[in-house]
């Protein structure tokens, strides 16, 4: 091994580090800025080896430079303008977007492989086959059910379950005609053209598969899209030969995949009823819904509401997507500050599935400047309930419904955030719609419990008005 060699695996060690540093380093607000500049450095230094090592071998052109050169330059100069430039709201799709560009990439990858393997001399090795074909597979689906999730979550897709004539028949076909190809392929009957068949079928798979779900069901979908990316990019580095994408992807792949499961079991449901699709949608806002079997509904207005969070000691805000909706975190922020200047001790109950993708509230509020000190998550905040004067309810429905302790419901057995156990609830809400899955929530109903009307953004603003009076 020449020194060269020696170095260019040194850079890769060092990159595969700041990949695992990085994701570690993620798994708090605290750190997750530096962590994710710390995987972008990884990154970074792994291409420009790669680069090094290509230019050394004579494996590219001056124009095949050129090309490369551009291409990532207008990649990046597009990706940094679409991140800073899109609202924290938007970021679900984006991240669904980014998604399907990834697993575009590496089914393209694997593609490009092939057609060049195609015009050399030799036959492929058995894993090398398995793996492009596998690369193609997950990379076309991925792509093409990041899109239609990106459209779900922009409004450009119906939101509900979206049900095509004869898709789950069209589904199997497409898997049957899937595994044909395959066996050709990896049997040397066939090339480029079938693995490009295959390719085509795994896109068409991808829509009929995604397009069933509801929208309110996108956080896991995106997830679970998320570890197919990097199941992809693993792929594509098994197909090239490349560490850092396989430890890459590897490592997103397990990360999604782990966190898909989690954000399941949160909303206490399996992987494999999502993806089937059809359970419910929280995107029709309808007409306000009678609650409890009519039960009375207490209103309050919010000079009492704010009257109430004034004079309390301790106040938990639990945010939901009727805040991410009226893009209201910063006048949830400005009413906790507020209230913390006054001497109330305020919190953020957050629950994993709340918004549209994992940790959307913790984005959301972080943006707002939120201190990282009062974000809790539920099994920090739900002990804290019967101890808080108020618990200050915005835009969240199912994730605070109790009768998801009670079986025999669509929530039944789903963790969610014990509001009610707090002496007073105020829930801020436009009306008595219902949540994704489609049921009353029982907390509207309860004595304890008084409904603010309006809409999350003016509903935070007259508390805060309401609170500065009373501070004045």
């Amino acid at each position: 091994m020449t020194t060269f060699d020696t170095a260019v695996h040194l850079v890769y060690l060092a990159a595969a580090t700041c990949f695992v540093l990085g994701l570690h380093l993620m798994n708090s607000p605290g750190t997750a800025l530096r962590g994710n500049r710390l995987s972008a450095a990884g990154m970074a230094a792994a291409v420009l080896a790669t680069g090094a090592v290509l230019v050394r071998d004579h494996g590219i052109t001056a124009w095949a430079v050129a090309a490369l050169t551009a291409g990532a330059a207008a990649g990046a100069v597009a990706g940094l303008v679409t991140a800073r430039r899109v609202p924290m709201t938007a970021m679900p799709q984006l991240v669904s977007l980014f998604n399907a560009v990834g697993g575009g990439a590496a089914a393209l990858i694997a593609l490009g492989d092939a057609v060049q393997r195609s015009q050399e001399a030799g036959t492929p090795g058995l894993q090398t086959t398995i793996t492009t074909v596998l690369d193609v597979l997950i990379g076309g689906v991925t792509l093409s059910g990041s899109l239609v999730a990106s459209g779900k979550l922009a409004g450009l897709v119906p939101g509900r379950p979206v049900t095509v004539p004869g898709g789950r028949w069209a589904t199997v076909l497409l898997a049957l005609a899937t595994a044909g190809l395959a066996g050709l392929y990896l049997t040397g009957r066939t090339g480029a053209l079938g693995l490009s068949g295959i390719g085509l079928a795994a896109l068409a798979a991808g829509i009929l598969l995604t397009l069933p779900i509801g929208g309110a069901d996108m956080p896991v979908v995106i997830s679970l899209l998320n570890a197919c990316t990097g199941t992809a990019v693993a792929m594509a580095g098994f197909v090239l030969d490349s560490s850092p994408l396989i430890i890459a992807g590897a490592l997103v792949g397990a990360a999604g995949a782990i966190l898909t499961k989690l954000m399941a079991d949160a909303m206490n449901r399996s992987i494999g009823a999502i993806i089937a699709g059809g359970y419910g949608t929280g995107d029709s806002a309808g007409p306000a819904a009678a609650v409890g079997g009519g039960a009375p509904v207490r209103a309050i207005t919010a000079e009492d509401a704010a009257l109430q969070l004034a004079y309390a000691h301790k106040v938990v805000i639990v945010p939901g997507y009727g805040l991410a909706a009226a893009q209201a975190q910063h006048e949830a922020v400005a009413l906790a500050r507020a209230l913390t200047e006054r001497g109330v001790q305020v919190s953020y109950g957050i629950h994993p599935v709340a918004g549209r993708m994992p940790g959307h509230m913790n984005v959301l509020l972080a943006e707002a400047d939120a201190p990282y000190e009062q974000l809790k998550d539920i099994d920090e905040i739900n002990p804290e309930f019967p101890g808080t004067d108020v618990a200050l309810v915005v835009g969240a429905n199912d994730v605070t419904n109790p009768a998801a302790r009670r079986p025999g419901n669509p929530v039944s057995g789903m963790p969610i955030l014990d509001v009610d156990r707090a002496r007073t609830v105020i829930v801020i809400k436009r009306s008595l719609g219902h949540g994704y899955a489609g049921i009353d929530n029982e907390l509207y109903t309860r004595p304890g419990t008084a409904m603010l009307f309006a809409d999350a953004k003016k509903g935070l603003a007259q508390l805060l008005a309401g609170v500065r009076e009373y501070a004045a």
